[in-house]
């Protein structure tokens, strides 16, 4: 059953607490645990509005998508349709990608290909990829990118390290799996993730937009503030193309969703219990398994994989079983927070809500 605000007040009281600390605008959580299914929501809609966002809303879901990507991949793997340990390149020869180079470390983020969005290495230095921030980004809010545009771009620059022997997260490897699948299957990725996972599990609320810039109602406003020559500015960027991260965070979700898919794969119901280990198992140096995060916290293992670029974020969380589940959104609005600030914000969104759920 679906709950109100006041029968679990201290979810409540947390997301109003999350809502009111300044960096955020807006909060949507759904809970779903052995005490039933509860959703509430704070802060609010849209700047200049007081009322708060709708529980049921539409978001985009960032980096979740990866889960998504992943667990489409790995159907094609349980059907003898896709190697996870053979060379992506058998499949994408045109890309010529280096054979050393496979499925698993596409899903895993251990290819070293170059991430299109640029690379922050350990020493302090960058290489710049797409723009993705600033008025360069605000400037191209609308611009279509091809996924084959953002898989050569990052094709162009050198790897960060050879083929399996390191870990580093890059939006490239999801971008190369959605035209893998493409090439396999000979349907458009979004045809594709319809029919195999999001019309089975009645995920009405879900969808992969491509190019196209709408978002679905109802909805919260995500906004940009960020600082160009010397001034703060803050742009409504809820119509945005994002295409510029394809099948590496590009879905629509709503917390319901979130959780019906989530909670899905972790009980077992989309893969077969070997490739559902196979996700499950983590990479040493970060914990991130094949599209997912295995986190092990004083409330036990949680898998998770969180996702947010300008103006949103998104969070979905298991527990081992899927039995317990957190889905949320959250929208920004005009707080001036640079990436560092930004990232210490939802980091203690985390942390609070996590505790508030696994912790109870």
């Amino acid at each position: 059953m679906t709950t109100t605000p006041n029968d679990r007040p201290a979810l409540q009281k947390t997301i109003e607490e999350i809502a009111a600390s300044g960096s955020w605008a807006g909060v949507q959580l759904r809970v779903n645990d052995r005490h039933g299914e509860w959703a509430g929501s704070a802060g609010i809609r849209a700047l200049g509005d007081s009322a708060p966002p709708q529980p049921d809303g539409h978001f985009r879901i960032g980096s979740n998508t990866k889960t998504f990507t992943a667990t489409l991949v790995l159907q094609l793997v349980a059907d003898g349709r896709i190697a996870l340990d053979g060379p992506a390149d058998d499949y994408l020869p045109a890309y010529e990608l280096d054979r050393r180079i496979t499925v698993r470390m596409l899903l895993q983020h251990t290819s070293g290909l170059f991430n299109f969005t640029g690379e922050y290495y350990e020493d302090g230095t960058t290489a710049p990829g797409i723009a993705w921030d600033g008025q360069d980004w605000v400037d191209k809010l609308l611009h279509t990118y091809r996924p084959e545009e953002l898989v050569r771009l990052a094709l162009s620059k050198p790897a960060r390290f050879a083929p399996g022997t390191d870990w580093s997260y890059s939006n490239t490897n999801y971008v190369v799996l959605r035209l893998l699948v493409e090439e396999v299957t000979g349907r458009p990725f979004a045809e594709e993730m319809r029919r195999r996972i999001l019309d089975p599990l009645g995920l009405t609320g879900t969808l992969v937009p491509d190019a196209s810039p709408e978002i679905p109602e109802p909805h919260a406003h995500g906004y940009y503030t960020y600082q160009h020559g010397g001034d703060w500015k803050t742009v409504d960027v809820t119509r945005a193309n994002p295409s510029w991260i394809s099948a590496a965070g590009d879905m629509i979700s709503t917390t319901r969703d979130l959780h019906t898919f989530f909670s899905a794969l972790m009980s077992g119901r989309l893969l077969p219990a070997p490739l559902l280990a196979e996700m499950r198992t983590p990479h040493p140096k970060f914990g991130y398994g094949l599209g997912l995060i295995v986190q092990e916290s004083e409330h036990g293992t949680l898998y998770t994989h969180n996702g947010g670029f300008w103006g949103w974020g998104a969070l979905m969380y298991s527990s081992p079983d899927g039995g317990t589940t957190l889905t949320a959104s959250l929208t920004t609005g005009d707080a001036r927070l640079d990436m560092a600030k930004a990232a210490e914000a939802f980091a203690k969104v985390q942390s609070a809500l996590t505790d508030a759920v696994f912790g109870a």
